[in-house]
């Protein structure tokens, strides 16, 4: 065994024992102290062994993506692999999220008290609704908002009333979008590390952002909608300043203002956005009106909501006093601010584990080397540790104290393409696999 495989293997040690320790402290504090709220911390689930109609589907899924995937990411054309990963993600989260049956897994999911399929009557008059809006989110008002609707800008929620507004309405309508939009994130990471570094390293991720062990939070989320929003505004950046054009720019500039009144966590997508502005700078010193369309962009969103009248900094003051008001006062900062980095560990999987120490090691040889736009693997390392980055920001903030798995995966998706640097890609796909799978089939997730 060379060196690199061997510390690859002890930094995945490493991750197994912090997500053990999570799990047992989790365990002692719950059951003395009953301030997590969580049944099987560090998760938000529940010791369920179970088999479902998905079970057949999501078990070939797995095989196929082993034995074919690397290959088949290979020797497709651009266009064509780009269309199957799109499938097949699309197949593994719906798979997975059939394990749990189609009430249950999809089209139950949004439909829950704290939903925003709850409150769609409520937005009969949409003007007037946002104007209202605020008035709604802290508890103890008059006609208090759902948990997910208060924590969201209106957007999350319009998102689903426009859904039912043309016709497509109910819970499974709005599970299939969440499914059918969040595994176009795989695409949008596909697209930009192609521009960014090379589509070597791409067609090396691909099988590992389909067969993510994130699929099972991405089924059904509408996170995972979220997710696919900011991946999509970090691609068209890419694009924008590696060809130069400000139309893609302004594109991104869109995407950005509406990332940003989907989830008010999201607006840390600047930070993989930066790294993207840093790894094109010849891109952007070369037709400097990209950053004005992107600038441009960047404004719609944000002036029609506010002539709307609702006012996203009100709202987000708003969103922290009910925040505290609830369960997210009570948890012990002490825990999570470690325990949710186990939780990532469960969501990206060790193979991700292993491709950020390589990409860590990346970028640190790229020090003195000519920074990280020297070679396609350091230039790819900057941006993974940009998401990195991010994802630990928004744990240190302390509005995130097991806010549920599923708001980690618009960063996890930037953390998968680390396994491009890997060796044996078949063997860290089996890992990958087998984690999702044992995580669906023993557990019952939910949020």
């Amino acid at each position: 065994m060379t060196r690199s495989p061997r510390r690859d293997l002890y930094a995945v040690g490493a991750a197994a024992l912090l997500v053990v320790v999570a799990v047992l402290v989790g365990r002692h504090i719950q059951d003395t102290r009953h301030v997590l709220y969580v049944h099987w911390p560090p998760l938000l689930a529940r010791w369920d062994p179970h088999v479902g109609p998905g079970t057949p589907a999501a078990v070939l899924l797995a095989v196929a993506g082993v034995a074919y995937g690397p290959s088949l990411a290979a020797r497709l054309t651009w266009p064509a692999l780009l269309t199957t990963a799109w499938a097949a993600a699309a197949a593994w989260i719906l798979s997975l999220a059939l394990v749990d049956g189609w009430h249950r897994g999809v089209a139950g999911r949004l439909t829950t008290r704290e939903e925003y399929l709850r409150v769609i009557g409520r937005f009969h008059d949409v003007p007037a609704t946002l104007r209202d809006f605020t008035h709604h989110i802290v508890a103890g008002t008059p006609d208090p908002w759902p948990a997910h609707v208060a924590g969201h800008p209106p957007a999350a929620t319009l998102t689903f009333v426009l859904l039912d507004r043309v016709g497509l309405r109910g819970g499974g309508w709005a599970g299939m979008w969440c499914v059918l939009t969040g595994a176009t994130a795989c695409v949008a990471v596909l697209v930009a590390v192609r521009a960014l570094a090379d589509e070597t390293l791409a067609r090396r991720a691909a099988p590992f952002l389909v067969l993510t062990p994130a699929a099972v939070w991405f089924g059904v989320s509408a996170d995972g909608w979220f997710a696919a929003v900011a991946a999509w505004t970090v691609a068209l950046l890419a694009l924008a300043v590696t060809r130069r054009s400000p139309a893609l720019a302004a594109a991104s500039g869109l995407l950005l203002g509406l990332t940003c009144y989907l989830s008010y966590g999201l607006t840390l997508v600047a930070l993989p956005l930066l790294a993207v502005l840093l790894l094109g700078r010849d891109g952007v010193r070369a037709r400097p009106v990209l950053l004005a369309a992107l600038l441009a962009g960047l404004a719609v969103v944000p002036v029609a909501f506010t002539l709307a009248g609702f006012d996203w900094w009100t709202a987000y003051h708003l969103l922290v006093t009910r925040y505290f008001q609830g369960v997210g006062g009570r948890r012990p900062y002490g825990y999570w601010v470690w325990a949710n980095l186990a939780c990532t560990v469960l969501i990206t999987g060790p193979a991700t584990v292993a491709g950020l120490r390589r990409a860590s090691v990346a970028l640190a040889r790229a020090k003195g080397a000519g920074g990280p736009r020297r070679t396609a693997p350091t230039r790819l390392a900057l941006l993974v540790c940009a998401a990195l980055l991010a994802l630990l920001i928004a744990d240190l903030s302390g509005m995130s104290k097991a806010e549920t798995e599923r708001i980690w995966l618009p960063f996890a998706m930037w953390l998968l393409p680390a396994c491009a640097y890997l060796p044996r890609p078949r063997a860290w796909l089996i890992a990958q696999t087998a984690l999702a799978l044992l995580l669906n089939h023993l557990l019952l997730t939910g949020w």
